[in-house]
């Protein structure tokens, strides 16, 4: 692997067609626990969703013009993970110490696109967030040198700062347009700063889906009804009006987010460079401060939007190929005509991008694996992990967790109603119970009602301790609640998809199942090869 490492040129890259001589820009609109939230999704969910309640008109053109991805997922539903094993086109546990949230360190051994397309010719700059832990020299983007913010960062924080301005006299429309106008100035710094016609890669990482949101702004800004989610929200979500008005916060940071997705267009247009540009927009895992969401394997953790609008892509297609965000690293590279390392496990997309057709486009795409080690520091005692690795089919998803004695989400803190804190307290107190999840409305709702007959079962799936396997029968159960992996009638799935997980693992050199497992349990991390 070490050769294979060094070896960064061993892999040419498909050249675009010889009459396109002006590579494209590469637009990069990455959102933090933004799921899989877009009204382009609503006719795709079959059944009651919150998509039937959100509108991203931006997003939606985008969709309408390009390919909109199904089945597309993380690596790993937490961020410094995710994102390391995005920018480096490899699985999350082959990153050393990116492999974590606390204590992450970048290994500069580790090639990355935007570093691979900076070296190529392409002018390179982000606004806001792209590698959690922070930018140092030796990481992705190079501490400030390619960050773009100087216009503002409080679109970072839109409904807070929305709301002050408001509550200052403004409307929201102005709030909203002057909020706006610092993304817009951002792009427009970023783009003043290329040369002549040079190519672009911008990656445009905004934190206004993380929490926390200014309560009640859903309804306040954007007018959305916590009413009109009932009986839209999937079955581990209480549907109670606390949890629902939680939801309609979330949903107007996904308009907004929207929002600012369309200024990003709307410049490109006005240079005429859209056309030129492959504009892509995905997130880096599920919804935040709910049960199964950020942090789970289920879909509502892993399962992304993913959609791509560029030059020599047929348009209008709705695709089923199963896609892991690690695949757009060697994607943009193929692209930028830039020849993929060796060491990227990821597969590229342009064939699927290229082709004609809708549905399942590459027969072979029928499957992706995720993983999750360690999120917040201290969730657990010692600071140990919650080893996780899953194989998600289009008719199963099989979850092997490798240290079933653990806490999922962190150690309770609690042993019962007498511990809790009083209720107007339990929300901002609920980060040192299960502290893999983010504090929330709906967190402190869940746990306030632990022993609450009605909704215990919702408690236990969320936070309790899991079995060493769950297996999933998504056309039985599509909100994965109802573990089947002891029945007897699906002991022979069981049995297939444990044994094609493992032979994933073990060819990706994932340590968690090699010959010194326990090595992964603690930082410094060892990689593949070394």
């Amino acid at each position: 692997m070490k050769t294979l490492r060094l070896c960064l040129l061993a892999l040419a890259a498909p050249f675009l067609p010889a009459a396109e001589v002006k590579r494209p820009n590469i637009v990069f609109c990455f959102a933090d626990d933004w799921g899989r939230y877009a009204g382009a999704y609503a006719r795709l969910d079959g059944r009651p969703s919150l998509n039937q309640v959100i509108k991203t008109p931006n997003i939606d053109r985008i969709a309408g013009e390009g390919v909109l991805f199904r089945h597309a997922f993380v690596t790993s539903p937490s961020c410094t993970p995710c994102r390391s094993s995005l920018l480096s086109g490899q699985y999350f546990f082959r990153t050393h110490l990116g492999a974590i949230l606390n204590g992450a360190q970048w290994d500069s051994a580790i090639p990355t696109y935007p570093l691979l397309l900076r070296d190529a010719g392409y002018h390179l700059g982000k606004s806001f967030k792209v590698w959690s832990p922070g930018t140092p020299a030796d990481a992705p983007y190079g501490g400030q040198k390619y960050s773009y913010q100087k216009a503002g960062a409080r679109f970072n924080n839109f409904s807070e700062h929305a709301t002050a301005l408001v509550r200052a006299g403004a409307t929201f429309e102005a709030a909203k347009a002057e909020l706006l106008g610092e993304v817009r100035g951002n792009f427009q710094a970023f783009l003043a700063d290329r040369k002549g016609d040079q190519p672009f890669c911008y990656w445009f990482g905004p934190t206004l889906t993380h929490r926390t949101y200014e309560k009640h702004s859903g309804a306040a800004l954007w007018k959305i009804d916590p009413d009109a989610l009932r009986g839209k929200l999937p079955a581990f979500l209480p549907d109670v009006p606390e949890v629902r008005a939680d939801v309609a916060d979330y949903l107007g940071e996904c308009q907004a987010w929207d929002a600012g997705v369309g200024v990003l267009i709307a410049e490109l247009e006005r240079r005429g460079e859209l056309d030129n540009t492959l504009f892509v927009i995905s997130g880096d895992h599920g919804m935040p401060g709910v049960p199964r969401g950020k942090c789970n394997l289920v879909d509502h953790g892993t399962n992304v939007a993913l959609i791509v609008r560029g030059p020599t892509i047929p348009g209008g297609r709705v695709v089923d190929d199963f896609v892991n965000l690690m695949d757009l690293a060697p994607t943009f590279l193929d692209f930028g005509r830039v020849a993929r390392p060796a060491v990227m496990t990821g597969r590229s997309l342009l064939p699927v991008l290229r082709a004609e057709t809708a549905g399942q486009v590459d027969p072979t795409r029928t499957w992706v694996v995720t993983g999750r080690e360690r999120h917040v520091a201290g969730a657990r005692e010692d600071n140990l992990p919650y080893p996780q690795r899953a194989l998600r089919t289009k008719d199963f998803l099989y979850i092997r967790n490798f240290a079933p004695d653990r806490w999922p989400l962190g150690s309770p803190k609690f042993t019962g109603r007498a511990d809790l804190p009083p209720a107007d307290k339990l929300e901002q107190q609920t980060y040192a119970a299960y502290a893999d999840m983010d504090a929330s409305p709906t967190k402190a709702w869940v746990i306030g009602h632990f022993d609450d007959p009605r909704y215990q079962w919702i408690y236990d799936l969320a936070f309790g301790k899991r079995p060493a396997e769950e297996l999933y029968d998504l056309a039985k159960d599509p909100d994965q609640v109802k573990n089947v992996a002891a029945e007897p009638a699906y002991a022979a799935t069981r049995e297939r998809l444990a044994a094609q997980l493992l032979a994933v693992l073990k060819e990706a050199e994932d340590p968690r199942v090699g010959p010194e497992p326990v090595k992964f349990e603690r930082p410094p991390f060892t990689r593949p090869g070394k």
